[in-house]
């Protein structure tokens, strides 16, 4: 079987709202009146981005690589998860990611303020321009239980290109 030069990948994740004062968004601090309830730093961002770069490579999803219910993960920061799957794209022939693009779903906080940031921690991360990364926020216009304020979502699409 012969593979094109393109693989695309999507990912999903969700955190309700907790104890805290911030949330880790793309690897940026972001002040906030509550945490999340996460068993690593609950960075939707960046588990919603590995789990589109695993997909786009067939590998499952984030919690087939860093279980919850193992404790090495318990409060781990979120990059680390990002750069093992980004290794992962580097071992697989080729391959290299050739842009990304993620949307958070929250009524606050907001976004934008912190986008260029998230992009450019990302990029930094991956060892890509921050121009292959889009970052860009939605709410859900009160509907739902980001809408009610219980928490935040995130997606992400990746594109995998081969060199």
């Amino acid at each position: 079987m012969t593979q094109t030069g393109i693989r695309i990948g999507q990912g999903f994740d969700v955190h309700a709202f907790g104890e805290g004062d911030h949330l880790m968004l793309g690897g940026v601090r972001v002040a906030h009146e509550r945490g999340v309830l996460a068993h690593s730093d609950g960075d939707v961002v960046i588990h919603a981005l590995c789990d589109a770069m695993l997909g786009a490579l067939a590998l499952g999803d984030i919690g087939r690589h860093f279980p919850p219910s193992d404790p090495q993960w318990k409060d781990a920061d979120s990059r680390a998860f990002l750069r093992h799957c980004n290794g992962l794209i580097r071992k697989r022939g080729g391959w290299r990611i050739g842009n990304a693009d993620v949307t958070v779903i929250c009524e606050r906080p907001k976004i934008g303020p912190h986008a260029q940031a998230m992009r450019e921690t990302l990029a930094r991360d991956l060892g890509i321009d921050p121009g292959q990364i889009s970052i860009k926020a939605t709410t859900s216009e009160k509907l739902g239980f980001t809408g009610r304020g219980e928490g935040i979502a995130a997606q992400a699409v990746v594109l995998l290109v081969r060199d």
